[in-house]
């Protein structure tokens, strides 16, 4: 757990790190283009857009994700079931209680975010609390419980706000090179012209990489420490088992955000690259695991 805990916080500094240099890196180029010698001028207004963004983030990313996802705080009095299942987990688990989210959507399906375990929390659709029994239900919070315990939620809700602001970048980019007026002349104007249109083609590709950077490994890790607090493997293997059979796209959910669930949860929106660096193991996979157990 702690070596899991450690390589988290080891791949949340190196991701914003390499994010960092990629904005300040893009904040040249745009400043070149659009002023004539205006690179430097770009890099300080890209620190500065940087180290507001990062506090933001830091503060807000997991407020952001709630919101993105629609997700509404549960009560109490409405799902007595769900709170006394965390409560109990969360002293299984030996950290403070998560607090519970709900999504109105029929579509089986839960993710935990937050930036620590003192700020962690637990969203689940109402298709699982339909749909599930006591034992799949438990399955389903424990492993959400694990990777609100290993620190998965920091680097995975960074990661959603990061994928956005790429996607976002690239279109500036894009639109700056297509339509825009690059100040520069001559050759330096043409090199930076075909700089610019290369970081526009690269940018969404980084983010799909910073997406895949969520190992799928850390869903086995969430899966086998779930078993432990649990001590029933089977209750997950069966929750999974549902929601394999589900193929219902969970509408709030988009690319930015899928990587947080315990399954894919755009199903057949996915293409065939999207399946090929998909974050998410086979499921079937992942259940067999469970039943080595």
């Amino acid at each position: 757990m702690y070596e899991q805990i450690a390589e988290n916080n080891r791949n949340t500094l190196l991701l914003v790190t390499a994010f960092s240099v990629f904005i300040i890196a893009l904040a040249w180029v745009l400043g070149e283009m659009w002023f004539s010698g205006g690179g430097f001028l770009g890099i300080i207004v890209g620190t500065i857009f940087l180290i507001i963004y990062l506090a933001v983030d830091y503060f807000f990313a997991d407020k952001i994700v709630l919101s993105i996802s629609g997700a509404r705080e549960a009560k109490k009095a409405e799902h007595p079931y769900l709170y006394s299942l965390i409560d109990g987990l969360a002293v299984a688990a030996g950290i403070p209680k998560p607090k519970a989210y709900v999504i109105d959507d029929t579509a089986l399906n839960a993710f935990a975010t937050g930036r620590n375990p003192e700020r962690g929390v637990i969203v689940v659709t109402t298709g699982i609390l339909e749909k599930m029994n006591r034992q799949e239900l438990e399955g389903i919070i424990a492993h959400e419980m694990s990777h609100i315990k290993n620190y998965d939620i920091r680097l995975m809700t960074l990661i959603v706000v990061l994928v956005g602001l790429t996607a976002l970048l690239s279109d500036i980019l894009l639109r700056s090179v297509l339509w825009g007026k690059n100040r520069n002349e001559g050759r330096a104007g043409i090199i930076m012209l075909v700089l610019g249109v290369v970081l526009a083609i690269l940018t969404p590709i980084v983010a799909a990489i910073i997406r895949f950077a969520v190992s799928r490994q850390r869903e086995y890790l969430a899966d086998a420490d779930s078993a432990m607090l649990t001590r029933n493997p089977d209750g997950l293997a069966s929750a999974l088992s549902k929601i394999a059979g589900d193929k219902e796209v969970l509408e709030a959910a988009n690319k930015a955000t899928a990587h947080l669930y315990i399954d894919n949860p755009l199903k057949n929106r996915q293409g065939f690259l999207d399946n090929l660096f998909s974050t998410h193991p086979p499921i079937a996979d992942r259940i067999k695991r469970l039943q080595r157990m």
